[in-house]
């Protein structure tokens, strides 16, 4: 009988290390769904950023998605990402500042400040971890998790993607059409996170 944990990884390269450290340590005792890794992070300080310049709360946000790694190849995409029911992307109606500041910014952000304090955010991180374990009712999130192959992303490599959750599972976000731009950056990360399995492999 499997124990029903959820496992989370918090560090940096969590994705790769949240599958090939913590499926050894459980000897196989682990449904793979029971195990996912923060990008929750990112999520959170996207939509802090993007609340921001929408004027908004950050739970008026929804449908946005982070992809990819903890890294700073991750994707903060508010292609999808509504804001009391609008499509943020017009609400904000600035493609600049999506392409060169937001998408930038969330992906270094933890480098940044770790730079500017020579620490990480430790309490942002617990909070992020806190929010990753709660349900969604309805809405999207973004969790890294031991992906099935949609895309474009290899079955079994450990991703963020978008995803809703509840009752102590999660369900993923498909049938999605990505434009040339959202698959030219989810390539970059996945190129990454596949190095990185092969790496540990």
């Amino acid at each position: 009988m499997q124990s029903t944990p959820k496992k989370i990884a918090v560090t940096g390269a969590a994705g790769q290390i949240c599958y090939s450290l913590l499926f050894r340590l459980a000897n196989g005792d682990l449904n793979p769904r029971q195990v996912s890794s923060t990008i929750r992070l990112d999520h959170n300080r996207a939509l802090t950023q993007l609340a921001r310049m929408a004027a908004c709360g950050v739970g008026d946000i929804d449908k946005l998605v982070v992809w990819g790694n903890h890294s700073p190849t991750m994707f903060a995409d508010w292609t999808y990402a509504t804001a009391a029911g609008r499509p943020l992307s017009e609400t904000i109606a600035d493609d600049h500042w999506y392409k060169e500041v937001l998408i930038p910014d969330v992906a270094r952000c933890g480098t940044a400040i770790i730079e500017a304090r020579g620490a990480s955010s430790a309490a942002s991180a617990a909070n992020a971890a806190i929010d990753q374990m709660h349900g969604t009712d309805g809405r999207w999130t973004s969790m890294a998790v031991i992906w099935q192959g949609q895309y474009g992303i290899p079955e079994g490599l450990v991703c963020g993607v978008p995803v809703m959750c509840e009752d102590g599972d999660y369900s993923a976000v498909e049938g999605l059409d990505l434009d040339g731009f959202q698959k030219s950056m989810l390539e970059k990360t996945i190129e990454e996170l596949v190095g990185e399995r092969d790496g540990l492999s």
